[in-house]
């Protein structure tokens, strides 16, 4: 028999249930937004305004960015806005929005660093090809593909969601719309769907992580016959990149790996790759990256003097 689906809104438990701790958090969540705004703005303003975008590298850093600033508005602004309100309250369609667009904009940030990692393997394994095989509508390709993968992998999550019905209980053991929690409020045997979302996010997840981790170490591996200097700034690079992987797929294989049922800790988890990481990502590429900061200097003194 199919179970109606009477419920119009959930409503968050949100990240602590103690109003103290919220306010706090409140503070410090709307600091780290607007540490998120600022970082990526300046990156984007950076790369756009400058020769930087020209070059491969950049111009994925420059998508990166604005996956960062577009991923974190969906989940950010409503999490600050929740630790302040007394009822933590979204409506049914609110909240199937929130899953496809958050799903989007991430599956497009995980192809957008499979485009960086390939990006720094041609530029180290096949330095003389390196122009030929990077050109800007190679780029532009692979960032349609992040876009039509990021696509695929939302939709395909939202239809299994729209299919399930919730009769009730509506509290969201979250701060946002997603699919594991979700899981927990249906009304029927949500093992095989329980499977489908690992399948859909949990492995694609890993074996796009294990893709990253084996171009890193081909790309450690050919730099054995690089001079000292060479060595030295393309590892100053990928480490960075590696970095900026590492940040965000940890918590995220955590996260989906793990079965609907299983008591975890997903929604504290899950800072890392809504707040933290996009916080982080901006310091990670310009305060290690020279060419990065010698391009902001010429930005910003260009617009001083204007």
């Amino acid at each position: 028999m199919e179970h109606p689906n009477n419920v119009t809104e959930f409503v968050f438990m949100g990240l602590w249930g103690n109003k103290g701790i919220e306010l706090l958090f409140f503070f410090l969540f709307l600091l780290c937004y607007l540490a998120v705004l600022m970082g990526n703005f300046v990156i984007l303003l950076t790369i756009t305004c400058s020769h930087l975008i020209e070059q491969p590298m950049y111009y994925f850093l420059c998508h990166l960015s604005l996956m960062d600033l577009c991923y974190t508005s969906t989940v950010v602004p409503r999490l600050i806005r929740d630790l302040a309100a007394a009822r933590k309250t979204i409506s049914y369609n609110s909240c199937m929005t929130q899953l496809f667009t958050a799903h989007l904009l991430a599956g497009v940030e995980i192809f957008i660093l499979v485009s960086m990692a390939l990006d720094r393997y041609v530029a180290i394994v096949k330095p003389l090809h390196y122009m030929v095989i990077m050109n800007r509508k190679k780029c532009n390709l692979l960032v349609a593909v992040a876009w039509g993968v990021g696509f695929w992998h939302s939709i395909a999550l939202l239809l299994m969601v729209l299919r399930l019905p919730f009769c009730g209980p509506n509290q969201i053991d979250h701060y946002i719309c997603d699919v594991k929690p979700l899981l927990k409020l249906v009304c029927k045997d949500i093992h095989i769907v329980s499977i489908l979302v690992i399948a859909n996010s949990g492995m694609v997840v890993v074996v796009i992580f294990l893709v990253l981790v084996a171009s890193y170490i081909m790309i450690l591996y050919n730099l054995r016959t690089r001079s000292s200097a060479g060595r030295r700034k393309a590892l100053s690079t990928c480490s960075s990149h590696v970095m900026v992987v590492v940040l965000f797929f940890v918590p995220c294989i955590y996260t989906y790996v793990l079965p609907a049922g299983s008591e975890n800790k997903d929604k504290e988890i899950s800072v890392f790759y809504t707040v933290v990481a996009p916080m982080l990502n901006p310091l990670i590429y310009t305060l290690r990256n020279m060419e990065m900061k010698i391009a902001m200097q010429k930005v910003w003194s260009r617009m001083s003097h204007r």
